[in-house]
């Protein structure tokens, strides 16, 4: 079986370190392609060299561009590539970036079978382009993993029901998989002077929060007043939009963090104050608790138990949650899934080419 993985954004590549080796012991062939959307060392080079994931065959080197134009553009480039790669029996994409999609559509186009990783989530807002990408993905995918019982329900809701698979998080195998490695090649005192529990690690780039410097800037003038001081590990546009704000001194904004690094950091902050997705996840499972810069999260299972907080960017609901978010506060801490969603994913696909191929 022949497998083209489409990548683009830092938490693919994570996400991939851990599927593509699934993929290899499954006897499945796979052709990893960076599309180019994240291309700051830190989001991409580095993850792919630190994870040992195996080098992108091609690089479509699509950059920073609008979403209509950014999505076009890999949709074109993919399909050159696809023209002169051979006959591939899937097309694999994860999450819900701009990469997904594009990758979603061409296969689809090209009537090639669509394998959907983080399939179902929804956080019901139509506002953010990471909804519709994963809505219309969904849509199109053969094969829909899902991360979660929630996932496989609200693809119910929408009559999706087949070839769903309740396969777990692949997020969670990688941080079974690289919380001790992370722990031997960076610990904390290498990564930052803060002793542990003493200081909050936070991120902020989906474009509702960086493109609008009064929202920016209230963050950002919160995170100053939290009471520890703040580690921000800034994307490309987050950095370039803080350029033009008075950062409180106690905010330490830093360049793009590499994953092992940033496992690091989260293991042993006092608090995540994130809008990422992936984060509020690997958080919940570190065991430290998290304040989300968004009204709603398509991960409602870190809200168990307090773990979690949705707050938006209101700086009473900012402090009032990070101050809430001691230790003693949480709930009984429960660990969903088994670490072992890659190898299901592999299963599945292997199972498929050997029902449809090999008996011929």
């Amino acid at each position: 079986m022949r497998v083209c993985t489409l990548v683009g954004a830092r938490p693919q590549f994570v996400k991939a370190s851990v599927v593509s080796g699934a993929l290899q012991r499954a006897g499945i062939e796979e052709t990893i392609v960076h599309s180019g959307q994240h291309y700051d060392d830190a989001l991409s080079a580095h993850i792919i060299e630190e994870l040992g994931i195996t080098q992108p065959h091609t690089n479509l080197r699509v950059g920073s561009l609008p979403h209509g134009q950014q999505t076009g553009l890999m949709m074109h480039r993919l399909d050159a590539f696809l023209d002169n790669a051979g006959q591939f029996d899937a097309v694999l994409v994860y999450g819900d970036t701009n990469s997904t999609l594009a990758g979603a559509l061409v296969a689809a186009k090209r009537h090639i079978p669509v394998a959907h990783v983080e399939a179902g989530l929804r956080s019901f807002d139509r506002s953010m382009p990471e909804e519709i990408n994963r809505v219309v993905t969904d849509h199109i995918s053969t094969w829909l993993f899902c991360p979660t019982s929630s996932a496989v329900n609200n693809l119910s809701v929408e009559g999706i029901r087949r070839g769903v698979f309740h396969v777990g998080d692949v997020m969670l195998d990688a941080v079974k998989a690289f919380s001790d490695l992370a722990g031997r090649m960076y610990p904390l005192h290498m990564v930052t002077r803060h002793s542990p529990g003493t200081y909050i690690v936070a991120t902020i780039h989906r474009p509702v929060n960086n493109q609008s410097h009064a929202r920016l800037s209230r963050i950002v003038d919160t995170l100053g007043h939290l009471g520890n001081p703040v580690i921000l590990p800034a994307h490309p546009a987050t950095a370039k939009a803080l350029e033009s704000l008075a950062v409180p001194e106690s905010v330490e904004v830093i360049g793009p963090v590499g994953y092992l690094k940033m496992c690091t950091l989260i293991r042993h902050a006092k608090c995540v104050v994130t809008d990422s997705g992936g984060l509020q996840k690997e958080a919940y499972w570190h065991r430290v608790p998290c304040v989300t810069l968004r009204p709603e999260t398509e991960w409602p299972e870190t809200l168990q138990g307090g773990w979690n907080t949705c707050v938006n960017d209101n700086p009473d609901e900012i402090l009032l949650a990070v101050e809430r978010s001691r230790p003693e506060h949480q709930q009984p801490f429960g660990m969903p899934g088994e670490g072992t969603a890659s190898e299901g994913i592999a299963q599945v696909l292997s199972k498929y080419w050997q029902r449809n191929y090999m008996a011929e």
